[in-house]
């Protein structure tokens, strides 16, 4: 029989990780596991040097907004029927995740994609490509549309 106690659902406020929201709260329900609710703070002068003649804002100002979206981005009820508890870093999104279900013993990973289209895959490789190649533990991705698995 199939056990979860600690999953984790990574995400970046986007549409597809919203949707998979609804599959993650659902999971740990059913199971009885503690949700992880996980975002990565980018750096944006990393991918974007543009931004090194503008004005920052400072670690503590991209913490309080990630902490600010990350409690408004479950309702009260799902979390607590989940046990969800939030956290967040800062680092590579692919590489943090991976860091993350590794250090806290995560047994699945519930994230969304954006589900590029072949020329967009080809230019770059999607985070959460990336984390099903690399991760120590199942993931299940989830796209915004398509089939959803929705007992009428």
């Amino acid at each position: 029989m199939i056990q979860l106690k600690n999953i984790l659902l990574p995400t970046d406020f986007s549409e597809p990780g919203l949707e998979a929201a609804n599959y993650a709260v659902e999971m740990a329900e059913r199971f009885g596991a503690t949700l992880h609710l996980l975002h990565v703070i980018v750096d944006p002068v990393i991918y974007l040097p543009m931004f090194e003649s503008y004005p920052m804002p400072s670690k503590a100002e991209f913490e309080q907004y990630a902490q600010e979206r990350m409690e408004g981005w479950l309702t009260d009820d799902d979390k607590k029927r989940c046990n969800a508890q939030l956290h967040w870093v800062h680092g590579t999104p692919f590489v943090e995740i991976i860091n993350f279900a590794r250090e806290n013993e995560i047994d699945l990973i519930v994230m969304g994609t954006h589900g590029h289209g072949a020329i967009a895959h080809m230019l770059t490789s999607s985070e959460a490509e990336k984390v099903v190649r690399k991760a120590p533990c199942p993931v299940l991705t989830v796209r915004p549309e398509g089939h959803q698995f929705v007992h009428p």
